[in-house]
Parts: structure tokens; sequence; C-alpha cells
């Protein structure tokens, strides 16, 4: 049986045009871009124009852009470079119940450091309590960081909104895009930071981009060495960020046909999931087409995975056992059910996806399922 592939949300394969680009500025661009030499010359024009690119793509000519080797480094970057560069306002951070692990490990170190970390309110479909956030924010809060797309379930939260709040105090405001860029038209004008990367959107894996208001300054994280901005030392990889244009370029064509297929394959997967009366539909309607997370109560998550990668089917999961401490943290959050935390699985499409590999999945899925409920 070919493979049928049903993680996209994890990675996504490189687009043919994506990789040719990279090829060929790999044999034809051979100079450093950091040389002053006209090798090097031609690498930092080809930089600036992907650059440009990126900015006009996005409409994102009055921001900076930084690059990154993943939207970890990124967040790091984002949150730690506030947080050391504007101390002396203050130390504390506003977040929410749905971010990336990425977030949580930097918030983590900073409490360490001594900085407070607040996490605003959800209501029950997962959307930041915008009454809540209001009164969350102090003088001395810094950085309200919000994930625009939970990686799990899919929740898209009100980031104009969001946004049109904390541009009233002064604190920062970070959005991780990761999941958005290519799947959603999202409005970036409240953003001051924001961070997406290369293989979410059929690209290269080892690039990404954080992008900040041009008034706002950060403490590196890497320290010495010219490069594209003062912000990030190290030689740029110009054949990554030539193909990183690309891919967004490509990622963004037809973005509102494309997102409809999408949905149409989401309907038409969770009508015949909506069958099963133990299968509980995690992903609501404030959520994008593109994910679709469900649990299969009395069934561990990690089980239901490997038992359909026999089958050459890929799909993930948070939870990598039974144990409490692996479940679904945005699952169980959203909830507040311990066994659909740990028994939550995630489905996520593309417009690459068939109906004939949904058919098919849905398919193997019935017989898997049937077979380790006997069990």
């Amino acid at each position: 049986m070919k493979m049928i592939y049903l993680d996209y949300s994890a990675t996504t394969p490189v687009n043919k045009d994506v990789l040719n680009t990279f090829n060929e500025v790999v044999n034809n661009f051979v100079g450093n871009a950091n040389s002053l030499h006209k090798l090097g010359i031609n690498a930092n024009k080809l930089i600036e124009s992907a650059t440009e690119q990126i900015k006009d793509l996005l409409n994102i000519q009055d921001k900076e852009i930084i690059y990154t080797s993943s939207s970890s480094e990124a967040i790091n970057l984002a949150i730690k470079g506030i947080a050391f560069k504007y101390q002396n306002r203050g130390k504390h951070i506003i977040t929410t119940h749905f971010e990336h692990s990425s977030v949580y490990g930097t918030l983590d170190y900073l409490k360490t450091l001594g900085y407070e970390i607040s996490y605003v309110d959800s209501d029950q479909f997962g959307l930041v309590d915008l009454d809540n956030l209001k009164e969350l924010i102090r003088d001395d809060t810094i950085l309200v960081v919000v994930n625009a797309i939970n990686s799990e379930i899919g929740i898209k939260q009100p980031i104009e909104e969001i946004g049109n709040i904390i541009n009233n105090y002064k604190a920062f405001y970070m959005v991780d895009l990761t999941q958005s860029i290519g799947k959603v038209n999202i409005d970036l004008e409240t953003i001051d930071l924001g961070i997406f990367s290369s293989h979410k959107i059929y690209g290269l894996k080892g690039i990404a981009c954080l992008f900040k208001n041009k008034n706002i300054l950060l403490e590196p994280l890497i320290h010495g060495g010219k490069s594209t901005t003062i912000y990030r030392s190290g030689t740029p990889n110009h054949p990554l960020i030539a193909s990183f244009a690309k891919s967004l370029r490509l990622s963004l064509e037809n973005l509102d046909e494309k997102y409809n297929y999408v949905k149409d394959l989401n309907n038409y997967l969770k009508d015949n999931l909506k069958e099963y009366q133990d299968i509980y539909l995690n992903s609501n309607d404030n959520c994008i087409p593109h994910i679709l997370n469900i649990s299969v109560v009395g069934i561990k998550s990690e089980t239901m995975m490997h038992a359909l990668e026999e089958e050459d089917i890929y799909i993930s999961t948070k939870s990598a056992c039974s144990d409490i401490n692996s479940k679904s943290e945005s699952v169980y959050y959203l909830t507040n059910d311990i066994e659909r935390a740990k028994s939550s699985i995630r489905i996520s499409i593309s417009y690459l996806t068939t109906k004939n590999e949904i058919d098919k999945f849905l398919e193997v899925f019935k017989d898997k399922y049937n077979k380790l409920k006997m069990n």
C-alpha cells in the first residue's frame, strides 16, 4: 500500500521547485555573503532580494527580518531578547495555555531569573478571554506571547483583537505564526514580533524567520561575527534563505482555494469519525481545518499511532505512554478530561491530501479500532 502521510503539521514535504532553487543557489552562488569580494556581494544581494520578497508577500515592509535555524530558536530569541533588553521596565510576561513547548521551556527558564509569568484564561473553545487579558496587563508587563494556531488542536486565536488590546499598553506582542503562515490569512499589522518556519510551508528544514518592529531592540542569543542583522551572528545561509522566500511565495498562491479544499476534506473526515460512540472531536469550529484532533477513549494515543504505522499511515500524538505526565496538556486544558488527554491523536492534512487517502485511512482506522477495542 502506498504511504499515507497525515502529519503535515509536524513537517511538510519539500516542494520540488523550492529544492531546485536551493540547488541552483548552492551551485551558482558559492561566496560567503559576509565577504567583501564580488562573490560575497552577489550572495548578499541574493539575501536582500529574498528578504524583500518575504516582506512584500507578508506586507511587512515596516518590519525587520532576522533569520534563524528554527521557530524554536526564533521563539527563544524573541522572548529572551525582549526579557533581557527591557528588564528595567519590568519582569512580567503573559501567555496562553496553548503554546508550543519552546515557549514554555523559555518561560520556565526566565522564572529562575525572577520573571513572573501569567496565563490568560480561555473560553470553552480555547479562545483567549479578552477581558481577562486586560485584567492581567500591568505597567511592568513587557511581553504578551500568543500562538496564532495551536499545533495540537488547531485553535485559531483572534490575533487582531488581541493585538488591538495590547497596543494600548507598553507591552510588546509576540505571535507564533508557525502553524498559520501558508494556511490562513492573518493581518500582521498589530504584531510586534512574529515567527514562522520554512519546513511547515513545503520548504527545507534549518531556516526560520523572526520579524520585528524596527524600533524594538533585542539582546542576542548568539554574539560575535557579522551577519544579516546585529541580532543573530553567524554566516548567513543564503541558499536556505532564497529557498525560504520561494516556499513562502508558493504556499501563498491560491490560498483560499487550498483552504476550502482542506475544509471539505476535514468535514468529510469528521462526518465519518462521528459515527464512533467513544471518539471525541477535540478540534472545534474555531480550529483550522488542517488539524483534526480526536480522542479514542480506551486506546492509548501511542498504541493507535503505531497500529496505523504498521499499515504505512502516519499521524502524530502528544502522549508517548499512559503516564499522566505524558498527556496532551492542550487537550487536557481544553476538555478538563484526563482520559481524552491521554488518548488524543492529531490528524493533520494538506491541499496535497487526497480523498482516496482519507478513505483508506478511515478503512484502516476502523479495522485497527475494532481490533484494539477487543483487547
